[in-house]
């Protein structure tokens, strides 16, 4: 750490104009020399003056002798039209090559080993089709509030703030076809055709949640309601919770209902990607599984947190005379199998992509343009309409709609 520290500098200078980048420029040089020197900006900066500072950079502190990369922080926009304009107004001024669009979730262990997974393994790779998978579900709960983030998030919403981006890329990552190469560019044009295959979103497919307050659970404390965080209109109508289903309208995914869930004030904290198989057909042992058949599907967890971890649940008998069977998993937990330290942290192995130029994790332009295309529409239909999101206890399981939602589409939703 000291060693670090010792090459760490600070340049103070605004960015409400060029001069403070042709500043840097100059102590960049300083601290360069003559050797050849590459360049990384992370924009840490309000969303609405990224245009401006990337104007700035480009002209006046790019790397004379390297190469000059951006990190840009979302959000990306907040519709269609927004995010087209920042995407315009970065590409006046560097090529798409420079850019990446950071999103700290997919710089998680799990999701890295999401193309592992499944495209160096024979035993999953023919399964991963509608032939055998029943539906996928897609969730990341917290069991936080706002924590300090009012003001921002009740201008933007749980849909804008986790599913354009975690989910969304989340999805494209799971159901891809396999790329011709790991080339970044190879698996980005494969994402981008599974976002293009996706079918719009209907309002009716969605349930939206706020929640309100609640007792701690040793009963001294009273846990505010999202209406009551600083920031927070009294009598917004932001949802703290979404849970909808989206289709892929193409070859391999057609009719597979993949559910999407996210919010805040949960029960617990959780990020996981559930695969849910089709039964057995003719299944031999129905008897002994009884007439609810879902419990007995297998089923595939990929659980990013808590815990990094892989589960396959299969049926099994229970030892003894009798023919009773079991639900049993499977389990590859991390932290008994690796050393814990080797994992890094998702800004860590990010940052490092951005270093060795490998963009597979960064967001691309036309798939923001796809993800805002399918979502601006639903998010227009909720404002002009006014929709009211349904209340859940802070520290719940969310809203019962949700639940209403899954059976519509013959789901269950993951065990709590």
């Amino acid at each position: 750490m000291e060693t670090f520290l010792q090459s760490v500098y600070y340049e103070s200078g605004g960015y409400s104009t060029c001069d403070g980048m042709s500043k840097l420029d100059s102590r960049l040089q300083e601290l360069e020399g003559f050797g050849e020197a590459n360049r990384i900006f992370y924009l840490s900066v309000p969303h609405e003056i990224v245009p401006d500072v990337s104007k700035c950079l480009s002209r006046d502190a790019q790397s004379k002798s390297g190469w000059t990369r951006l990190i840009v922080e979302k959000p990306f926009g907040s519709d269609t039209d927004s995010s087209a304009k920042l995407a315009d107004c970065l590409l006046d001024h560097l090529d798409e090559s420079q850019i990446y669009r950071i999103d700290h979730h997919l710089g998680k262990e799990l999701i890295e080993n999401l193309t592992v997974l499944r495209f160096s393994n024979l035993v999953f790779e023919p399964l991963w089709t509608r032939t055998y998978i029943k539906s996928v579900q897609v969730i990341l709960a917290e069991d936080w509030g706002m924590e300090g983030r009012g003001g921002y998030f009740d201008q933007h919403g749980i849909i804008r703030d986790i599913v354009q981006s975690h989910l969304m890329q989340t999805i494209a990552l799971f159901a891809m076809e396999p790329p011709v190469s790991l080339d970044g560019e190879d698996i980005r044009n494969e994402k981008v055709k599974v976002l293009r295959s996706m079918r719009q979103p209907c309002l009716q497919d969605f349930c939206l949640g706020q929640y309100k307050a609640s007792i701690s659970k040793d009963g001294k404390s009273r846990i505010r309601g999202y209406l009551e965080e600083p920031g927070v209109n009294p009598n917004s109508l932001t949802p703290t919770f979404v849970a909808g289903v989206l289709y892929i309208d193409n070859a391999r995914w057609d009719g597979v209902p993949i559910l999407v869930k996210a919010g805040y004030g949960l029960i617990k904290h959780k990020v996981e990607i559930r695969i849910q198989f089709h039964n057995v057909p003719g299944n031999l042992y129905r008897e002994q599984i009884g007439y609810n058949m879902d419990m007995a599907s297998n089923e595939l967890i990929i659980a990013v947190q808590p815990e990094e971890a892989i589960y396959l649940k299969i049926n099994n008998k229970v030892p003894g005379l009798g023919t009773q069977l079991d639900s049993s998993e499977l389990n590859l937990l991390y932290r008994q199998k690796y050393d814990e330290e080797v994992i890094p942290d998702s800004y860590e192995r990010l940052i490092l992509d951005v270093i060795t130029g490998d963009n597979h994790l960064f967001i691309r332009s036309d798939e923001l343009k796809a993800t805002w295309e399918l979502l601006t529409p639903l998010l227009q239909e909720i404002e002009e309409q006014k929709v009211a999101p349904e209340m859940y206890t802070y520290g719940g399981r969310g809203p019962v709609g949700a639940y209403y939602l899954g059976a519509k589409h013959g789901v269950r939703w993951a065990d709590e």
